[in-house]
């Protein structure tokens, strides 16, 4: 199925929508167009086959370009995430890559790391901020949106 341009760009626009999802590679170019149209910032975030949950929050960090005291835990990315207030833009798109490694081998990590994720992405919906995380991988409980499968 294909969506145009500009129905892409209103999802991505409307916050009660915002959430974890499976990004496929087919998509990845048209949901990035949309997301520079609506001024949204975009962070394509490598995880690097990594297995260690730490560097994964250590990449996140470097990639988003968090603040010195960012602790590379849980709590400081939670803190990070939901006071984005150093790149302000009326929404975020974080298109994370290479995190296959990390699913099938630390798979508890990955599900708290979704919940801090779903949390930040809860705070931003009270302030109808629209906060998208894509994964390229398939994994439990990642749906893909129905207008980019």
């Amino acid at each position: 199925m294909t969506i145009s341009h500009q129905t892409l760009q209103g999802l991505l626009e409307d916050s009660r929508q915002a959430g974890i999802y499976h990004l496929p590679l087919s998509g990845q170019a048209a949901l990035k167009a949309a997301a520079v149209a609506a001024a949204f910032a975009v962070f394509e975030i490598s995880l690097g086959d990594v297995e260690r949950i730490d560097a994964v929050l250590q990449q996140l960090g470097r990639e988003l370009g968090f603040p010195g005291w960012y602790g590379n835990n849980y709590d400081a990315l939670k803190d990070c995430l939901s006071d984005l207030s150093w790149c302000e833009a009326p929404g975020y798109v974080l298109m994370l890559s290479r995190a296959e490694t990390l699913a099938a081998e630390n798979p508890a990590a990955l599900r708290t790391l979704n919940e801090v994720f779903a949390a930040a992405i809860d705070d931003w919906r009270v302030a109808h901020v629209p906060l998208w995380i894509f994964y390229d991988l398939r994994a439990d409980g990642l749906a893909t949106l129905p207008t980019l499968a």
